[in-house]
């Protein structure tokens, strides 16, 4: 200032600041929507409602449109027992409250529904079969065309179809073909598929393996022929049959044969002349059958038996025939007939008084007598002498005279052999 020789004070400077932004507004919240229960919306009064009392504050009343239907007065507020009480659905069942589906959606009863109309709520009416569009020709005929073909044992007819390296390919009636392996293919070595199995063959053969999961079973034709090989086996050891077999190897044990593509075996025992079982190699004898079993494959046969079968086919009731007395027993005699043995029991000796079996014969001593009984089952031949008498106990005085007539003997005694058949019958 002048006249006060001091300097006036020097004022800071306040550096200028950049105009402040005016705050921004906050951000607006959603309008909250509050759910009120029916039991909580006061009652509306109509208009004709009582005045209020003297001193009470004047409730505003909301004006109600002209031609609006009444209002029904709201039941006041419930507690949360009476909300949650089950009062009203006492008597329905689970079923009732479900009920069947319909169009694959279920109904579902309004809320604060009572029980009445819950039941009709759910209430469908029942379906039948009539009502559904179902054919029952149709459904069999789909059951059948998809049933599976072929049970493992079973019998099949079928055509070929087709040939492959490893097999054949047959047409058995299913969804897909029948597979038979070329091992399967028959008994023996094939060696050419194509020409023992030409397309459009007929051919019966056994299921083996069912069906896998594209349809296709396992069949074989050579499993039925050894089925088939058994069954005739069996049945030609039931009749006793004798057959014929080449030899075609030999062990220690006994020789080897084939019958029927089946391997049999004949134990040195039951040959005619098993000191030299290895000379059979090559030819072909006549055997039995000792033991025909499928389940564990034995086959075994007998040349001794073959010829007892064989001999025994040659015997007739009412025959003479002539031996060689072999043994001496207590209760006869044991005569070889040429490869089987027949009783001449010591009541058929002679109509007298035997008092001793050497009276009549000798062991080794030829003798002739009558055949009165045959069992190739049970092995058994029954002879007699006492018939080839003329008066009882002939026999034991002119025994040459008796073997010397035997022949015109035995013709009388047929005769009286068929009378006791006759009157026994």
């Amino acid at each position: 200032m002048t006249g006060t020789g001091k300097p006036a004070p020097r004022q800071p400077r306040i550096p200028a600041q950049a105009p402040t932004a005016p705050n921004p507004a906050p951000p607006r919240r959603p309008p909250q929507v509050v759910m009120l229960k029916r039991e909580e919306i006061p009652a509306i009064k109509s208009q004709e409602t009582s005045a209020p009392e003297p001193g009470a504050a004047a409730k505003p009343v909301p004006l109600v449109a002209a031609g609006a239907p009444p209002q029904a007065p709201s039941r006041p507020p419930r507690g949360d027992e009476d909300l949650f009480s089950t009062d009203e659905l006492e008597g329905l069942t689970m079923a009732d409250l479900l009920g069947p589906a319909s169009q694959g959606r279920r109904q579902s009863p309004p809320a604060g529904a009572t029980a009445s109309v819950v039941k009709e709520v759910v209430k469908t009416p029942s379906r039948t079969v009539d009502d559904f569009d179902f054919d029952e020709e149709a459904f069999l005929a789909a059951l059948e065309e998809n049933e599976p073909v072929g049970t493992t044992g079973d019998v099949v007819q079928g055509k070929v179809i087709g040939i492959e390296s490893d097999g054949v390919y047959v047409d058995i009636g299913g969804k897909a073909p029948g597979f038979m392996p070329k091992k399967e293919c028959g008994l023996g070595v094939i060696t050419n598929l194509k020409e023992r199995f030409p397309a459009g063959l007929p051919i019966e053969v056994l299921v083996t393996r069912e069906q896998n999961a594209d349809g296709m079973v396992t069949i074989s034709a050579r499993a039925l022929a050894l089925r088939q090989s058994w069954d005739k086996l069996r049945q030609q050891e039931k009749d006793g049959k004798v057959v014929q077999v080449k030899i075609n190897g030999f062990n220690r044990g006994g020789v080897t044969c084939d019958l029927e593509g089946l391997r049999g075996f004949i134990p040195r025992s039951q040959l005619q002349d098993g000191e030299q079982h290895e000379a059979l190699m090559g030819k072909t004898i006549g055997v039995a059958f000792l033991e025909v079993n499928p389940e564990t494959r034995k086959l075994v046969l007998s040349e001794k038996k073959a010829a007892t079968a064989a001999r025994f086919s040659q015997l007739e009731v009412g025959q003479l025939v002539e031996g060689k007395v072999v043994a001496l027993k207590p209760y006869g005699f044991f005569i070889d007939l040429g490869g089987v043995s027949g009783l001449l029991h010591q009541s058929s000796v002679t109509g007298g008084v035997l008092r001793d079996l050497r009276e009549a014969f000798e062991v080794g001593e030829s003798i002739k007598a009558l055949v009165t009984q045959v069992d190739p089952g049970r092995g058994r031949i029954a002879l007699n002498t006492a018939l080839l008498e003329g008066q009882p106990g002939e026999l034991l005085v002119e025994k040459a005279k008796v073997m010397a007539e035997a022949e015109d003997r035995a013709t009388r005694a047929r005769s009286l052999i068929r009378q006791q058949e006759q009157s026994a019958g």
